[in-house]
């Protein structure tokens, strides 16, 4: 309920208990009074006040509505006498019996009376509102913002021009970057760069040290103890500190305003720590900092500087989360033989700070490549943290080299024993991964095709040469961690040139907007790009195209530009299940090897082959493929109809056999094996010398 507005000057001024009340007819009779008002203006019931008759209105006034008198005050008459303020009201009109025996009808006034207020009382009030609203606006403002710049503007700007002509905030290095700074006993150690300054219009402070630059080191002294032990500086004689600030002459026009009359000097404390130290100056403002200023000022800064501490802590969890997202990317720009890819992550804004959101490149055997792109829930430490286990995760499952629905199986199972481990409170870890999703595309040069699947994450964009940009149609799996749901496998072609995109729901959503027209605008944006231009400037190009505004969560966009072996870097053979056809498939790579010129990797080549095409038909079965690849390393690829894995054993000396596989791992720079929609693939790397690579 709001109290009743009141017009001139407050009744509330002085206490209720010096507060005089008198109801008065049109006459000046007293219908009643107060005792105090019986006292101080010695009159009573049914007799004239005397004192009061010059504040009465004039008979026949015109009352306004609400029953108060209207006059040029446009409400309350007040006025003020003999020491004492007087504010009338008029109650309403009253009927009284005159001796002659008739009534007449007249108003009846209530007058408060209190003492009028002296100069320096009303100094000393205003002074006192001036400091409650300072304190007030201090509670409001102060740890709005989790940036150390911004809170120490803010405070700046509170307290100029009302309590300052010039205020100052100077925080300690480590503090900017949000590390702790050193427990130091002395002020000639401590490092300081001003980071917020505000002035008065009338102020001239150009000599003044900017924004953004080192404070001249101030040697200890009896001036600086206190600020060392969190207490404030009042200074009134500026002459004196120039005398005793111990500083070089030439910088004290840079620590000392020309003009100034007065100071205070209050460092922000916190923990034990100097995180900084506010100084505020007056010059035009006439009276001095007083005691009850410092008193004040220490009041607002000591909440300022829990609040700046809080900053400083959410710049250092802010900082080493974007440090170890960034560490965990793979880096921007990566050159394959199958493809050229660029990425670009940025964080969310509005103090979310950094996500889950990651994207990988993986090189895989017999030259594909996989693109990975994910999204953890959650912001900071804990969400980065997590989007760390999956990344190490897809890519331990990479390189076991299995096809994207089972590689997103295996990840969906991880995640559930994480999840479950959290709930059951089995793990030690405090992180568990909650709400992830993710995609998962390999890329083949030799077939030119695309395999991919997807935990609940947009599907890629793809721009093929001469067409319109398209979203690749996939059916969406669960998000990772609901289990027992499949992931299903979307094969297409992918033509030589082609551009795929792949992005997180932060680049497409927005505040309010809706993801198909955050999809929309991507699809228009790659439509617009110019191929010819190098990646790295159209991912740039199409990131800052779509991504208008600052994003309300972290965004992660690769873009992929693929290539195509030519049909003379590859050799492909289909071999029935016959032995006898070993010998064949030794001649078809020494003359492939030939063609090739690369003779002098024959012998190795030779006797690769012919034991993985030996033990495919001999354990396998047939059709046997055989197949050699040539660009930076020499391929021999050999297929099967087994699901087998092989194994590498030694064999004994009595062992007829078993010696096959032992040979390759040892001739190869590199072999495995991975499985197939119809069996499996055994695979072997060698290098070849940069001479004879095509």
């Amino acid at each position: 309920m709001r109290e009743p507005e009141h017009r001139g000057p407050s009744p509330t001024s002085a206490s209720v208990m010096d507060t005089a009340a008198v109801v008065l007819d049109d006459e000046g009779v007293v219908i009643a009074c107060s005792g105090t008002a019986a006292t101080l203006l010695q009159c009573s019931p049914g007799e004239l006040c005397a004192p009061l008759l010059a504040v009465l209105p004039s008979k026949g006034a015109e009352a306004g509505s609400g029953g108060r008198l209207v006059g040029a005050l446009g409400g309350d008459r007040s006025g003020r006498a003999g020491g004492l303020a007087f504010t009338v009201v008029r109650l309403g009109t009253r009927t009284r019996t005159r001796a002659a025996g008739d009534s007449a009808s007249g108003a009846a006034w209530l007058v408060l009376v209190t003492s009028a207020e002296t100069a320096a009382q009303a100094a000393e009030r205003d002074s006192e509102r001036r400091r409650t609203e300072l304190s007030q606006a201090a509670a409001a403002t102060i740890g709005a913002s989790l940036d150390v710049t911004e809170m120490a503007e803010a405070i700046v700007d509170l307290l100029v021009p009302d309590f300052a002509d010039l205020a100052t905030v100077d925080l300690a290095e480590p503090v900017l970057v949000g590390d702790e700074p050193a427990h130091l006993k002395a002020s000639g150690d401590v490092r300081l760069r001003r980071t917020a300054a505000a002035q008065s219009p009338e102020i001239s402070a150009e000599a003044l040290l900017a924004v953004g630059e080192a404070l001249p080191p101030v040697s200890d002294s009896a001036l600086m103890s206190p600020l060392m032990e969190g207490r404030p500086v009042l200074v009134s004689d500026i002459a004196g500190l120039r005398a005793r600030l111990g500083v070089d002459p030439e910088s004290l026009p840079l620590l000392v305003p020309s003009g100034a009359h007065s100071s205070v000097a209050v460092p922000l404390y916190a923990r034990g720590l100097i995180l900084g130290c506010v100084t505020v100056w007056r010059s035009q403002l006439p009276a001095a900092f007083g005691e009850q200023d410092a008193a004040l000022l220490q009041d607002v800064v000591s909440r300022a500087a829990l609040g700046v501490d809080n900053a400083r802590r959410f710049t250092k969890e802010h900082r080493s989360a974007e440090a170890l997202q960034r560490s965990l990317l793979p880096r921007s720009a990566l050159e394959f033989t199958a493809a050229e890819t660029v990425g670009v992550y940025q964080p969310a804004g509005g103090g979310a700070g950094v996500g889950g959101d990651w994207f990988d490149v993986i090189p895989l055997p017999s030259l594909r490549v996989a693109f990975v792109v994910g999204d953890v829930v959650g912001h900071g430490l804990d969400a980065t943290a997590a989007m760390a286990r999956l990344r190490t995760a897809v890519q331990t499952l990479a390189d076991v080299d299995l096809d994207p629905g089972e590689l997103l199986t295996h990840l969906d199972d991880l995640v559930l024993g994480l999840s479950s481990e959290q709930t059951t409170g089995e793990s030690r870890s405090e992180t568990a991964v909650l709400g992830a999703t993710c995609l998962y595309a390999v890329y083949d040069p030799v077939t030119r095709e695309c395999s991919a699947a997807t935990a609940g994450h947009p599907p890629p964009a793809l721009l093929s040469p001469g067409e319109e940009p398209a979203f690749v149609g996939m059916v969406p799996g669960p998000l990772l961690g609901v289990g027992g749901m499949p992931f299903e496998v979307t094969e297409f072609g992918v033509q030589p040139g082609s551009m795929l995109a792949f992005f997180t729901d932060g680049l497409v959503e927005s505040r309010g907007g809706d993801i198909e027209q955050g999809m929309e605008r991507l699809r228009r944006s790659l439509a617009g790009a110019d191929s010819s231009r190098p990646l790295g400037e159209i991912c740039q190009s199409v990131f800052d195209s779509v991504l208008s505004q600052e994003p309300a969560d972290d965004v992660a966009l690769l873009l992929a530009r693929t290539h195509a072996l030519s049909s003379d870097q590859v050799a492909e053979w289909e071999l029935e299940a016959d032995l006898s056809l070993v010998a064949h498939a030794r001649e078809l790579v020494t003359g492939q090897l030939s063609d090739w010129q690369l003779e002098d990797l024959g012998f190795v080549t030779e006797l690769v082959a012919s034991e993985l095409v030996t033990n495919a038909i001999r354990y396998a079965g047939g059709p046997v493929g055989l197949r050699l690849i040539r660009d930076e390393k020499l391929i021999c690829e050999v297929s099967d109809p087994s699901s087998t894995q092989p194994r590498l054993r030694r064999a004994r000396e009595t062992d007829e056999g078993g010696r096959g596989l032992f040979l390759v791992a040892q001739l190869a720079d590199r072999w495995g094996s991975r499985f197939t929609r119809t069996g499996k693939t055994i695979w072997t790397e060698q290098a070849i010398d940069d001479v004879k690579r095509p």
